[in-house]
Formats: structure tokens, sequence, C-alpha cells
């Protein structure tokens, strides 16, 4: 038996020691898919956390049929899917159209990196956010994410291109500093 498989016996039996290798191998990973769905660090956090409960919770209903963390995968972007529909019956009209004013500013030309981007797309009003993630990252066609939000293919549409619009414009901004500056 390998180690994962031990692994994931010991995890099937509640024993910590096993539930924190799991909780190891996978983490780093799943951080990065939580931060681009989530609108802080601390959503993030929140999501992560959650996803690894729902993960051990059900960890007896994985077949070993694909791979592990594809399955992991999944359970994360549904517990995103989840967090976001809980906040969207909060939301504020300040919230859809207060896009600047959650970006974090740059340091200078030149200095757009991962981070930038990162807090650009967590930036994005929820909905956007979510649709884009979802489409361009995780390869979901318009028909699945209008099931998995409980809206319609082209509102999914529609939100992608406005995504898009608005990271283009702001990313167009930062590239125009970077070039004045050469």
């Amino acid at each position: 038996m390998d180690s994962l498989q031990k692994i994931l016996k010991g995890c099937l039996q509640h024993r910590k020691a096993d539930q924190y290798r799991l909780y190891a191998l996978f983490s780093k990973k799943m951080f990065g898919l939580c931060q681009r769905y989530a609108a802080s660090y601390d959503e993030a956090q929140d999501i992560l956390q959650e996803g690894f409960i729902k993960v051990f919770e059900q960890l007896p209903s994985y077949k070993g049929e694909g791979r592990l963390e594809a399955w992991i995968r999944r359970i994360f972007i549904n517990t995103a899917i989840e967090k976001y529909r809980q906040r969207i019956y909060h939301l504020s009209l300040d919230d859809v159209v207060d896009y600047e004013g959650h970006v974090n500013q740059n340091h200078g030309p030149g200095t757009l990196n991962t981070r930038d981007i990162l807090a650009y797309v967590q930036a994005l009003p929820v909905q956007y956010r979510l649709v884009f993630n979802l489409y361009a990252l995780e390869g979901y066609s318009h028909k699945e994410i209008g099931e998995a939000l409980q809206i319609s293919e082209s509102t999914s549409r529609s939100n992608l291109a406005r995504a898009r619009m608005l990271l283009k414009d702001k990313l167009g901004k930062e590239l125009k500093v970077v070039y004045r500056a050469i």
C-alpha cells in the first residue's frame, strides 16, 4: 500500500496525524484556488478551512476513481460557490459598482506581478470573479456555470465579458505606466 493510500485509510479512521498529512499535501494548492475565489486573504482562509472539513466528511464517498487532487479540487470549488451564495443575499449596489476601491495600489512602474494580478481578480465584483474563475481557470462551460450559480447562460457570458473588460482596463492602465517608464 503506497503512502497516500495509508494516509487516506488513516483519515477514514479519523487519525489526526493522517488528516494533517493530507492537509499538508494539498493545502498549498487549494489555498491558491481559494485566493482566486475569495475577496480577501481572510475569506480565502475560511474557504480553505471549510473545504478541508468537507473533504474529511466526504472522504468515505471517494471511490478512488480519478485523481484524488481533482476530487478535492471539486469540493473546494463547490465550497467557494456556496460561500458566494451565502454572500449574494447580502450584496449592496456599492459592492457591484465599487471595483476600483478594493484594488491594492501598485508600487511603481515595472512592479506588476502575480500578487497584483490576483488582487485585481479578487477586487472584481463577486459574481464577475466567480464566473471568471469558473470559466477561464476551471474550464466550466457557461451552461455549467449557470447551473452552479443559478443564473442564465447569457448572464454568465455577460458577467465574463464584464470581468474581462474590468481586468483589461486595470491591467492596461498598469502597462501604460510601465511603458512610459521605459
